[in-house]
């Protein structure tokens, strides 16, 4: 396995800027997701490990060697893609086996290696079928073996998952995140489902617009999103956010909105930064809120929205005066009727706060 590090890289095509200006490091055996909306330069960056796009600027290393402009076969990468791109004439055992034919391995030694992949995969017995004989899930093992069977530095997946159904994913999620443990394999993963990213990933880079705005691991990312993008766009349901009129008031922060009461919180001299402008967004996780007691001091309050019955548990939402809507993780079997005002309360210390320009305001300490 093997280091990737892209310093200072860039793509356009064109007049459009797809990747401006993209530098990070990715360690021997680490599993990376690159995470993020369509568009934002995931696959690019991909492509450009792979050798399958050339940067317009900078340099791609994969331990520690310039491969800029070296070719794909020349990078000793394996990378699995959306649709599988399996040979339809070929059988599995041929499919899998494709990438030690093109290096002159004998027919023996290769049919052998891609037997033994295939065992490991549990695909062992359909090695005589060709593609279209099996099904979603089995192609895309058989992909995932085609990629296993030569030993490879960095493995490359553009989402391999997207093609499959709700229980299919499932399945093969953990069959991956079982896999990376036991081989250690250094991978690059691309997806835009966050819940992918968590389970798998020992790092995600969220991007937007080309630019990586958090480089982290999975649960860094959910506890201290570092923007307000990060923070909408990972978690299901996302993390509720609320803008909110801020001042410092006798060494307390004080925030107004319709419809929410917050006792005073603790300054520190990043929050009295920040509230100088007049205006934070408060976040908080669905998890973290509750159908507000007697007596409760951080309250939000709105019209009951729509109650999700989703078995072990709720998912709560009410829309606030001004339109905006707050999701709770309600655990509870209590009927809550829709067309009700309702209460969410929630602990100071679960909040995240955000300044004017959407960046997470550091707690004491860090």
């Amino acid at each position: 396995m093997a280091s990737v590090e892209f310093q200072n890289v860039s793509k356009s095509f064109g007049a459009f800027n797809a990747v401006p200006d993209m530098s990070f490091s990715i360690a021997d055996g680490e599993f990376v997701c690159l995470l993020g909306p369509s568009g934002c330069g995931k696959t690019t960056s991909l492509r450009m490990i792979a050798g399958l796009e050339t940067p317009t600027a900078g340099k791609v290393l994969i331990g520690g060697r310039d491969v800029t402009y070296l070719h794909p076969k020349d990078r000793q990468i394996s990378m699995v893609f959306q649709d599988y791109a399996l040979y339809p004439h070929m059988n599995l055992a041929d499919n899998i086996a494709y990438p030690l034919k093109v290096r002159g391995e004998a027919e023996a030694k290769r049919h052998a290696r891609a037997k033994e992949v295939a065992d490991v995969l549990k695909i062992g017995d359909l090695l005589k079928r060709l593609p279209s004989q099996i099904s979603g899930g089995q192609q895309q093992r058989t992909s995932l073996a085609r990629a296993l069977v030569y030993p490879s530095q960095v493995y490359l997946f553009d989402e391999p998952l997207s093609n499959l159904d709700a229980k299919l994913r499932l399945e093969a999620r953990g069959f991956l995140n079982h896999l990376q443990r036991d081989m250690g394999m250094t991978a690059v993963y691309v997806t835009h489902d966050q819940a992918e990213a968590m389970a798998l990933a020992t790092r995600i880079a969220v991007m937007d617009k080309g630019h990586i705005v958090q480089f982290a691991p999975p649960i860094e990312i959910y506890r201290r999103p570092a923007t307000t993008f990060v923070a909408n766009f990972v978690g299901n349901p996302p993390m509720n956010l609320v803008v909110v009129d801020a001042m410092v008031d006798g060494g307390q922060l004080r925030l107004r909105a319709d419809g929410l009461t917050l006792a005073g919180l603790p300054v520190s001299d990043a929050i009295a930064k920040a509230a100088a402008a007049g205006r934070l967004t408060l976040g908080v996780r669905p998890e973290h809120l509750r159908i507000a007691r007697e007596g409760d001091e951080n309250v939000i309050a709105g019209e009951l929205f729509a109650n999700e019955n989703m078995g072990p548990e709720s998912l709560v939402t009410m829309e606030r005066a001004d339109a905006t809507r707050v999701t709770a993780r309600i655990f509870t079997d209590d009927e809550i009727k829709v067309g009700k005002t309702v209460k969410l309360s929630f602990e100071a210390a679960h909040i995240t706060l955000f300044d004017s320009a959407g960046a997470r305001i550091p707690v004491s300490g860090e």
